[in-house]
């Protein structure tokens, strides 16, 4: 008996020992455990936030002058935060701590605003995601013509015709992303995600110490209180067109709230996923927003009115021409890792809905390893291969059909800026908060929802015209830099 007895503890003891060992594997959803933190979700956050849209900052300023401009990143950025920190909370419904896990940004809406609402809110935030990873193609393709650029212009000189084509850029920046779009799983992006928030920092900073240096040099250009002048840079109409077209260069340059429930699904708890995220939320915010303000005013304090629409791509500086080089080959690196960060949620929900509704189809689930090296593992699934790899070569051809740099970051930051970072994020809390229609609280959140409604509107009208306008000078395939 004394043995039996023995022998039942340590089967006992043995069965634990495998419950502990899945409990450490798994989260309570019976998914792998996550392993973000606070730091990992904040380089996602800077990954996202700052991308090419600071590029284009130093002429959102020109447009606006320096009461409007300054006053207008800092707006964008309080609202930004003030309405991420309300999503934060609903990654998990009804309760913000207790309640169901949602691991995309549309099941945090059908969850807390019911199903009517999802259709628009898909629509919406995979637009968008589509649309940034079409931006971060061309201005990928532009920095690295700029690179070839900057050492055509160190031999032959500032005059010369250094013009080159983009498309082949692209379509390499593509090829890199075919390989890349292969990882599985989102967590799997942390290293890929710090390396680019080091390379925005990097040509962030770099883009500083240039304008810094013209600054104090004394070559700088014509300033004002409203930026570029009536009869002198441009007409009326013009002036009102890019006043709205800057709107939307801002809006876009703070663009993360879609992927913020799929950043914060990567999260380890305890603690809270809500109370880390808005950790991260207000890192992210609060460095992208002081890189936002160097950028634009220094840039705008250095070219003044005639401020290039990118500020390392369109030669206000030409030397040192290898530190112009290096922050181009930054910017590169950078959006590799931006445009996977953005392109992942679309991969997991489409994959997510076809392998639910074909379960037993082999094709769709089938994964086969292959080894790099003693430690490093590349998994290969023929379904994702194909799919990701069509997604991506879309995404090439859609970039060389539209190269608009200034044009469509707007059209992008005023599609997506009231929509997924206000209107959802304010609609949910309302509901989950039980917040009384028509109340004082509520009453503030609908003013705040419907004048972010008009700047997206205004935005977006910006944006077209100015669309309409390089149609105009545009051949297909043919465009240079």
């Amino acid at each position: 008996m004394g043995e039996d007895r023995r022998m039942m503890v340590e089967k006992e003891s043995a069965a634990l020992d495998v419950e502990v060992s899945r409990n450490e594997e798994f989260d309570d959803d019976g998914r792998p455990r996550r392993t973000g933190t606070v730091w990992t979700a904040s380089a996602h956050i800077v990954t996202a936030v700052i991308g090419s849209g600071v590029l284009s900052l130093a002429w959102s300023m020109s447009q606006l002058g320096w009461i409007a401009g300054p006053v207008t990143l800092f707006l964008f950025s309080i609202i930004t935060f003030f309405t991420s920190s309300l999503l934060t909370n609903c990654y998990r419904a009804p309760h913000p701590v207790t309640g169901k896990r949602n691991y995309t940004y549309m099941e945090a809406v059908r969850s807390n605003l019911g199903a009517t609402q999802v259709w628009l809110c898909g629509i919406c935030q995979y637009v968008n995601l589509i649309g940034t990873a079409i931006g971060y193609t061309i201005t990928a393709s532009i920095s690295a013509a700029a690179i070839s650029k900057a050492s055509c212009f160190h031999k032959k000189g500032h005059e010369a015709d250094c013009s080159v084509a983009d498309t082949f850029y692209m379509v390499g920046f593509g090829v890199i992303q075919i390989f890349l779009s292969q990882l599985p799983n989102f967590h799997e992006l942390w290293w890929l995600s710090i390396l680019a928030a080091v390379m925005s920092l990097t040509y962030s900073f770099i883009a500083i110490g240039l304008s810094m240096a013209k600054i104090i040099s004394g070559n700088t250009g014509k300033t004002s209180i409203t930026g570029v002048e009536v009869g002198v840079d441009v007409d009326s109409a013009q002036k009102v067109w890019k006043a709205c077209q800057a709107l939307g260069d801002i809006a876009f340059a703070y663009s993360y709230s879609m992927l913020l429930i799929e950043i914060q699904d990567t999260l380890k708890s305890p603690p809270a996923e809500n109370k880390v995220m808005k950790k991260a939320s207000f890192i992210g915010v609060s460095t992208t927003t002081t890189f936002y303000f160097l950028c634009g005013c220094l840039g705008y304090a250095a070219f003044g009115n005639k401020a290039p629409g990118n500020i390392l791509t369109g030669f206000g500086f030409y030397e040192p021409f290898w530190l112009i080089d290096l922050a181009n080959i930054c910017v590169i690196i950078h959006l590799v890792g931006a445009f996977q960060v953005f392109c992942q949620p679309i991969f997991s929900v489409v994959e997510t809905l076809i392998t639910r509704r074909h379960p037993n189809i082999k094709f769709l689930t089938n994964e086969k390893t292959l080894i790099i090296g003693k430690s490093f593992k590349y998994k290969i699934n023929l379904f994702r291969l194909i799919w990701r790899t069509c997604f991506v070569i879309v995404v090439t051809f859609l970039a060389i059909l539209m190269p608009f740099f200034n044009d469509i970051l707007a059209f992008l930051g005023a599609v997506g800026f009231w929509p997924l970072t206000v209107y959802f994020p304010i609609e949910m809390y309302i509901a989950q908060s039980n917040i009384k229609k028509f109340s004082k609280k509520w009453n503030l959140l609908q003013s705040l929802s419907i004048l972010c409604l008009l700047i997206s509107l205004s935005a977006a009208v910006g944006s077209i015209e100015g669309v309409v306008d390089s149609l105009k000078h545009y051949t297909p395939f043919e465009t240079k830099s």
